[in-house]
């Protein structure tokens, strides 16, 4: 037998589905720490980029900034985290370690949006009287939707991929079921675990696509 057909069997048989340690258990975490490092990243970078795609200063520093913090692994992030107070933590350094991950895209993508918004479009509503905060919400960010999704969209994926980590903290998820099937030297686990995370990864990358094929019609209900 092949190692992707017993995979396939490992991930088909009933057994391994229910109970603290079956997959619907483990996929429940995953897609709950992916959620929650998703909105808190959206919490911290994108009004950050809003404003500063709307004031047009001192972005492209904080662009920068955060490019750089790409270049930072995530699991070394998480390695310093656990040696700090923040270790303490059950779930913190995987929090902080996913969060500070999935910043940069969000970050970027909502500030370049605000900054390509036809300058034309604005000059035309600020003659028409709208203050900064209509220009903002009724003109600029229905415009950038588009690129602020698809950071969005980037993120999340980025973070299904990557919140296997969280097993090396002794967290839950799909990592789980990859960590027990090295322990246990069983490759069909090792594999159906990896291809969980992948399928995930693509239904979460189906589920936005579809928002931001949507999202264009909104922002024009949008316009004033």
């Amino acid at each position: 037998m092949s190692t992707l057909a017993a995979a396939w069997d490992w991930l088909t048989d009933p057994a391994h589905w229910p109970g603290e340690d079956g997959i619907r258990h483990r996929l429940l975490q995953h897609l709950l720490l992916t959620a929650v490092c998703l909105l808190l990243s959206c919490a911290l970078a994108l009004p950050v980029a809003l404003v500063l795609g709307h004031l047009g200063k001192g972005g492209a520093l904080a662009v920068n900034l955060s490019n750089a913090g790409r270049a930072v692994p995530t699991f070394a992030v998480l390695v310093l985290l656990l040696l700090t107070p923040v270790g303490r933590w059950d779930d913190g350094p995987t929090v902080v370690a996913l969060v500070l991950f999935a910043v940069p895209p969000l970050l970027t993508n909502a500030y370049v949006g605000m900054r390509e918004v036809d300058r034309g479009v604005v000059q035309a509503a600020r003659g028409m009287g709208m203050t900064g905060r209509q220009l903002l919400f009724h003109v600029e960010l229905p415009l950038a939707l588009p690129l602020l999704l698809n950071g969005v969209r980037i993120a999340a994926v980025q973070l299904v991929a990557t919140a296997t980590i969280a097993a090396l903290a002794g967290g839950g998820g799909l990592g789980r079921i990859i960590t027990a099937g090295f322990n246990l030297a069983s490759t069909p686990q090792v594999v159906a675990g990896a291809f969980l995370v992948a399928a995930l990864a693509l239904a979460v990358e189906a589920v936005f696509e579809l928002a931001e094929r949507l999202a264009p019609a909104r922002a024009r209900g949008g316009r004033p």
